[in-house]
């Protein structure tokens, strides 16, 4: 095509040639200007305790200053602001009320476009989604965070609460948990052992309170534990029972639960509140007072 317009236009050739490192140097800085960015956040989510504090981290990928942009942490929408930074300082003006006083944004890395939200007294109302949103003057971009609020509930009570299949129905409470919490069974061994009946009911408060039973007969010649676990914090609480064989003996003072033709049911008060024993004696023809 060169040699064609040489032969037939040569001016037209000495203008071309300057004309397209003309439009060439005119155009670099426009592809700089509109270079694009990302908005990645932690890539697992972020678990927080009630009452305690949570950190939402957020970066420009690849590294620039976010100094001059407008960064906005939300919820559902884009109206539900969390936390909002414009025109280089913090905008409260459309935060919502339940986060007003809760919230920092924290700037130190802001140079290199890593910024913070730090949420302070973490209620259970602040779990779920958040959406990390960036804005230049020429472009914007967000990442979606998931904030696992977790509460640690009470410790579990083990009690005896009457008579099922030949054997006594072993009850294990524990109340106070969030998210639902996981409850088990187990042997001396840690072994896990089939419940009887498991029951989960949310409270008014928003707490989950679970309930399982076992049931032990007179060949249960075993420790049981009761173990609650929260899935968000990895971590749980245990209770145990101990089954005395036939003909084991005790000074301890006794106190009788449970009474019927069958069998005799025993239960000591522990002084340790996470442990009971449980005696099951031989069989008598009827039910008589226990000193």
């Amino acid at each position: 095509l060169a040699r064609e317009i040489e032969d037939t236009h040569p001016a037209a050739l000495i203008f071309l040639s300057v004309l397209v490192p003309l439009q060439f140097n005119f155009l670099s800085p426009l592809i700089h200007f509109t270079e694009q960015f990302t908005v990645r956040g932690p890539g697992h989510p972020i678990t927080a305790s009630v009452g305690g504090e949570a950190v939402l981290p957020c970066h420009l990928s690849p590294r620039m200053s976010a100094e001059n942009m407008e960064l906005r942490w939300f919820r559902f929408k884009f109206s539900a602001v969390v936390h909002q930074y414009k025109d280089g300082q913090d905008q409260y003006g459309q935060q919502m009320p339940g986060y007003q006083g809760r919230t920092e944004l924290l700037k130190d890395d802001i140079t290199s476009g890593s910024v913070s939200l730090r949420i302070r007294n973490v209620q259970l109302s602040d779990h779920g989604q958040y959406t990390c949103f960036f804005q230049s003057s020429v472009s914007y971009e967000d990442a979606l965070l998931e904030l696992q609020v977790a509460v640690s509930g009470s410790d579990p009570h083990i009690s005896v609460d009457g008579y099922q299949d030949g054997g006594i129905r072993v009850v294990c409470r524990s109340a106070g948990w969030y998210p639902e919490p996981e409850a088990q069974w187990r042997d001396r061994h840690g072994q896990l052992l089939p419940s009887a009946s498991e029951k989960i009911s949310k409270e008014a408060n928003g707490l989950f309170h679970t309930r399982i039973s076992i049931v032990i007969t007179e060949h249960s010649n075993q420790d049981l534990s009761c173990f609650v676990r929260n899935p968000f914090l990895n971590q749980g609480k245990i209770s145990t029972v101990s089954i005395v064989p036939r003909g084991a003996h005790t000074e301890n003072a006794k106190v009788r639960v449970g009474c019927k033709k069958e069998s005799r049911f025993f239960q000591r008060a522990s002084h340790i509140t996470r442990s009971i024993q449980v005696w099951i004696l031989p069989k008598i023809p009827r039910c008589q007072p226990i000193l």
